[in-house]
């Protein structure tokens, strides 16, 4: 029996397909995102409900990060992706800086850190995240930011995006959990 057939991902990179971009992204698809974004805290905390540290130094797929390094990076792309809203909201397509993902997903915090200081960090940040979405106006979706290597991103392709990482690295664990019967 095939993995699809079993509910596990034939890919495990990505569990639950890769990132879409829509053409364009209508006032419905928005509120989803940021719902998303509200319940992704409790969802990743969720994920990991009686995890011990093996399972928590565990590679999500072969190659892969320790589910330990996975939510730490959560936590630091979501910080970098609020901050790079914030600047969208209060520069003129500000370039942003990019940062190598994999070398923070190295450092010693990344590796050792409780996966509770994540968690904490992220209940706060998307709280003030989704205060921030709910009060923007049409203008304000709009506005963007210049990544580096992907060019101009509007605030609500962010929100879409970061959305779907959120659901995309909470699947990770949860298959991974099916996987091993944890």
């Amino acid at each position: 029996m095939s993995a699809e057939l079993q509910g596990l991902p034939e890919d495990p990179r990505y569990p639950i397909g890769r990132f879409q971009r829509p053409q364009t992204i209508n006032a419905d698809e928005r509120s989803s995102a940021v719902r998303d974004l509200a319940e992704m805290p409790e969802l990743l905390r969720n994920a990991l409900e009686g995890l011990g540290e093996e399972e928590l130094s565990t590679p999500y797929r072969n190659g892969g990060w320790t589910v330990r390094q996975l939510v730490h990076h959560v936590a630091d792309s979501h910080m970098q992706a609020f901050a790079r809203v914030r600047l969208a909201l209060t520069a003129d397509a500000p370039v942003i800086v990019r940062y190598d993902e994999k070398a923070w997903a190295e450092l010693h915090d990344s590796l050792a850190a409780p996966v509770e200081w994540s968690l904490e960090l992220l209940e706060s940040l998307h709280a003030r995240w989704v205060m921030m979405l709910q009060a923007l106006n049409e203008e304000q979706w709009h506005r963007t930011f210049v990544h580096p290597e992907h060019g101009a991103q509007t605030v609500e392709l962010a929100t879409l995006l970061y959305a779907w990482h959120a659901r995309h690295h909470v699947a990770h664990i949860t298959h991974l959990r099916a996987e091993r019967g944890w």
